[in-house]
């Protein structure tokens, strides 16, 4: 899944740096699934006050998937993310996205959550081919 860049921000890149304001726009008009759901994580993670929010429940589509697939796995779109809402973002399988406050008394729970074991723990049948 490609980000949907603008003749203008295509240019830009070409020519030199690029505003990350801007490529986060791009993300967010390219990725909007992936958007809607970290931005609804970190509202959630706000209202509640709590440690971290995550997400537990399937793309509603394939290309649904791509896209939360898309926005995690690029370091730049991820890193732009995390810059952006000021959170640290966490990703178990297709659709398990959590979010974390970025203060030192979360890092227990961060590392928890990203372990091999949590990992493992987190797998069943209905997620073999997501």
């Amino acid at each position: 899944m490609s980000l949907d860049v603008s003749p203008a921000l295509l240019e830009k890149a070409e020519r030199g740096e690029v505003d990350e304001r801007e490529f986060v726009d791009c993300v967010r008009t390219s990725l909007p699934y992936a958007w809607d759901l970290i931005s609804s994580l970190v509202a959630q993670l706000q209202v509640d006050g709590a440690d971290f929010a995550d997400n537990q429940v399937p793309p509603p589509s394939e290309q649904a998937r791509g896209q939360l697939l898309r926005a995690l796995a690029s370091d730049a779109i991820r890193g732009a993310l995390q810059r952006h809402f000021g959170v640290r973002l966490a990703f178990q399988n297709c659709h398990r996205v959590a979010v974390f406050a970025p203060v030192e008394e979360n890092e227990a729970r961060y590392e928890r959550f990203t372990s091999v074991r949590a990992q493992l723990l987190n797998q069943s049948p209905e997620l073999r081919d997501c």
